[in-house]
C-alpha cells in the first residue's frame, strides 16, 4: 500500500478533471489516483491560499516556495494571482509533479519552478521571501517538523512561514516547535479546526 507521500505511488493511474477557483481566478487540473486530495482541492490548502493572498495581495514582487505542493493547487493558484511573483514547487511524490508540471502548462503558467525534493533540500539558504505548507501529516511528525526547520534555513531575514494544520492531527506540536525554531508563532486563522499557522525570521 503506498501513500500520496511516497515517491512512486502504485496506485492505479485513474485521471480526473477538477476546477479550483479564487475569486475571479480559476484553475482547470488533472489530479490522480495516489496524489494528495485527488478528488476536491481540500478545506486546508484553500484556507492556506485565502489566508495568504489577505495576507500579501498582488503588488510586490515575491519568493514563494510550496512545500509538498501535490498535483499544484496551492503554489499555481498562487501564481496566478500575482503573475509577477516566482512560485517554486516541491514534493517527492513523482506522479503529483508530473501533474503539477501539467497543470502548470494546462493554465498557462511560466512563473513557477517544479521540483522534486525531499522537503527543501533542493532549495538554497536564506533565497525565499515566504514558505507555504500543507505538510504531509501522514507521513510523521519528524517529517513535518523538519519542513519547519529547513523553512528557517531558506528564508531570508523577516521571512514568514505559513502552516495549515488541523488541531486534531498535531496542531499543538506543530505550534510548539515553529516557535521553538522561529521564537515566534501565532495562529492567525481558525475555521473547522484547521489552523494557520505563521513564524517570522529574525
Amino acid at each position: 500500500m503506498s501513500h500520496y507521500y511516497d515517491a512512486h505511488p502504485d496506485a492505479a493511474t485513474d485521471e480526473k478533471e477538477i476546477t479550483y477557483a479564487y475569486q475571479q481566478h480559476q484553475l482547470h487540473l488533472t489530479t490522480d489516483a495516489g496524489v494528495f486530495s485527488r478528488d476536491q482541492v481540500d478545506f486546508g490548502s484553500d484556507l492556506l491560499v485565502h489566508t495568504f493572498l489577505n495576507a500579501h495581495p498582488p503588488g510586490q514582487i515575491k519568493t514563494i516556495v510550496d512545500v509538498g505542493c501535490g498535483y499544484g493547487p496551492i503554489g499555481l493558484m498562487l501564481a496566478k494571482v500575482a503573475p509577477h511573483d516566482h512560485v517554486t514547487m516541491l514534493d517527492v511524490n513523482h506522479r503529483a509533479l508530473g501533474l503539477a508540471e501539467k497543470n502548470a502548462q494546462r493554465n498557462q503558467l511560466s512563473n513557477v519552478t517544479i521540483k522534486e525534493s525531499d522537503g527543501l533540500s533542493q532549495i538554497a539558504d536564506e533565497t525565499q521571501q515566504y514558505v507555504v505548507t500543507n505538510p504531509p501529516i501522514r507521513a510523521g511528525k519528524q517529517v513535518v517538523h523538519q519542513i519547519f526547520v529547513d523553512a528557517h534555513r531558506v528564508l531570508e531575514a523577516n521571512g514568514e512561514l505559513y502552516v495549515v494544520i488541523q488541531k486534531k492531527q498535531g496542531m499543538p506540536s506543530a505550534k510548539k516547535k515553529m516557535e521553538t525554531i522561529f521564537g515566534n508563532v501565532e495562529s492567525i486563522k481558525n475555521s473547522k479546526g484547521y489552523h494557520i499557522l505563521k513564524s517570522v525570521k529574525s
